[in-house]
Parts: C-alpha cells; sequence; structure tokens
C-alpha cells in the first residue's frame, strides 16, 4: 500500500507492532450484550503525559509506543487531545524505541488525520525516513517544508537538530533562527529563501526588541527559545562565527527562572558559555493549522 503526502509517495509504513497489538486486543476483548452500553476511553493529554513519563523513567519506550498507538486507534478524540497528535507522540515513542518504521506509521497517520498537533509531523517523519535509509524521501520532505513559512518553533527545533546531524550546519542555522524569531514573535518567510546569509551576515539581531518581547512570554515559549538558543550557540560555534546579542540573550535566560532584567553587551565568560547546553525538554502543545498536512 502506498500513500502520498504532497507527491510523496510512502509505502509499508502501515505495518507495525502496534497493529498486531491492537488485533490481538480486539481478538481477547470480551463480548458484550447488544444492549449495554460500552464506554469508550476518551484521549487526554494527562493520560499521554502519564505514560511518557513511565517511558522516561524506565526506559521502556516500546511498551509506551503500543499503549499509545492503541489509544489513539481506539479512543475518542477531544480538545485537548485530537486523535493526530495522539499518533504523533506515539510515533516519537517508537523513534525513541528505535523502531522507525512503526513510527513512521504513526506519524503518516497523524497526516491521514489531518487534525491538529503539537508539531507538524512531517519533521518527526523526515527522521524516521532517515533512519530507514529512506533519504530521498526525507530530504523531500524537508524541502517541502522549507519551502513554506514556518509556524511552530518546536519543528524548526526539530529540523535543525536532524540537520545538524547530517553536518548540514547552514541549513540548520538557517532553522534555528527562524525558530528563534517565532518564539519572539516575529513571521520569518520559507526557510529555503534564507540561502547563505548567515554565513557572511556581520549584522547583529536586534537586542533591544529580543529584550522587550523575553519577558511577556509563558514558560514554555521560554523553554524552547533557551533550546533553540542553545542549539544555534553550538552551530555557529561550530561554524566559528562570533558572539552576538542571541548569545548574551542565552546567558540572561540561563541566568534563573525570573524575568530578565536586561541584556548585557560585554562578552560573556568562558564558564558561561560552557553552560549552554542543548536539550530535552517536553514539547509545548502548539495546534498549527493542520490544512498543508493533508494527503
Amino acid at each position: 500500500m502506498k500513500i502520498g503526502v504532497n507527491g510523496i509517495l510512502f509505502a509499508g509504513l502501515w505495518r507495525s507492532p502496534a497493529r498486531a497489538a491492537l488485533a490481538h486486543a480486539r481478538r481477547v476483548a470480551p463480548a458484550f450484550p447488544a444492549n449495554r452500553r460500552v464506554d469508550v476511553a476518551l484521549l487526554s493529554r494527562e493520560a499521554f503525559d502519564a505514560i511518557e513519563f513511565d517511558a522516561a523513567c524506565t526506559g521502556d519506550h516500546r511498551a509506551a509506543a503500543q499503549q499509545m498507538t492503541l489509544l489513539a486507534d481506539t479512543g475518542t478524540q477531544t480538545p485537548g487531545m485530537p486523535r493526530a497528535e495522539a499518533y504523533t507522540r506515539a510515533g516519537e515513542q517508537w523513534l525513541l524505541a528505535d523502531e522507525p518504521a512503526a513510527a513512521a506509521n504513526g506519524f503518516m497517520r497523524a497526516l491521514e488525520d489531518g487534525g491538529p498537533s503539537f508539531v507538524d509531523p512531517r519533521a518527526p517523519l523526515a527522521r524516521a525516513l532517515f533512519m530507514m535509509d529512506r533519504t530521498e524521501d526525507a530530504e523531500a520532505l524537508i524541502d517541502q517544508l522549507a519551502a513554506e513559512p514556518p509556524r511552530e518553533p518546536r519543528m524548526c527545533d526539530l529540523v535543525a537538530e536532524l540537520l545538524v546531524e547530517r553536518l548540514d550546519m547552514i541549513g540548520a542555522l538557517a532553522w534555528v533562527n527562524a525558530g528563534i524569531e517565532l518564539c519572539l514573535g516575529g513571521s520569518p518567510g520559507p526557510v529555503a529563501s534564507a540561502g547563505d546569509a548567515d554565513t557572511s551576515d556581520t549584522s547583529e539581531p536586534d537586542e533591544a526588541a529580543a529584550a522587550n518581547a523575553v519577558p511577556a512570554l509563558p514558560p514554555g515559549d521560554r523553554a524552547e527559545l533557551r533550546l533553540l538558543l542553545s542549539l544555534r550557540f553550538r552551530i555557529r560555534n561550530d561554524m566559528g562565527l562570533p558572539e552576538d546579542a542571541y548569545d548574551r540573550l542565552l546567558d540572561d535566560l540561563s541566568s534563573g527562572p525570573g524575568s530578565i532584567a536586561g541584556l548585557s553587551g560585554e562578552t560573556t565568560s568562558t564558564s558561561a558559555a560552557s553552560s549552554r547546553s542543548t536539550r530535552t525538554v517536553s514539547p509545548s502543545a502548539i495546534s498549527p493549522d493542520s490544512s498543508s498536512f493533508a494527503s
């Protein structure tokens, strides 16, 4: 079976261990009289958070993925947990379980559903395809995302990290800059139009605008901004680029959970720079327009 997403074909992504688990659950499910009401589980973010937390503690991401997939298949979606988001979160657990085919299946189910999710499922789907050695399909997905104005800082973070792993530092820097701009209330254009500007651009980010925007950010957005700034620092450091205002902003964000009092114009110390490390934080709940996800 082949499913097309904007002209990209994916084959064999629907056969997963979760399918077998669901089939088994249906086989062993007790038969109820026709006149007896059977309660159907409601999908909830709290339930998925609990499953995710248990998986992080035990390391059993495969069991978490199976449980999430079963819930996504059989539960009733709610405004707080759309079915597409349930499949996307299940797919992430399959990735952590090192089962990319099952993960791709989950992300494809999310795309087929077409509902909102905390992140565009195409971003983690690209990772799954790279893990399956389907490089051309993965690169086509990234090109597709790059041709559209980005809407989610989390998606920019995921694509940037993936490109860092692929040693595409210029592409990763373009994505991380777009994510930071989104966090600070900007509206960046398509990443594909960024070109190689960041390798030669010597102008600094608007320090005053950043300082004014950050205090108003909710905690989840502030955490995402810190991750993006940390990743940006690593990328620019590897590229041999000098420190700029965003690096000083990262130092202020790292200094404590309170409001930012101001941005220092002084060069950061070695100890402060060494504190710029990345990952991992739970994804914030972002529900983008899903019209572009339709197959």
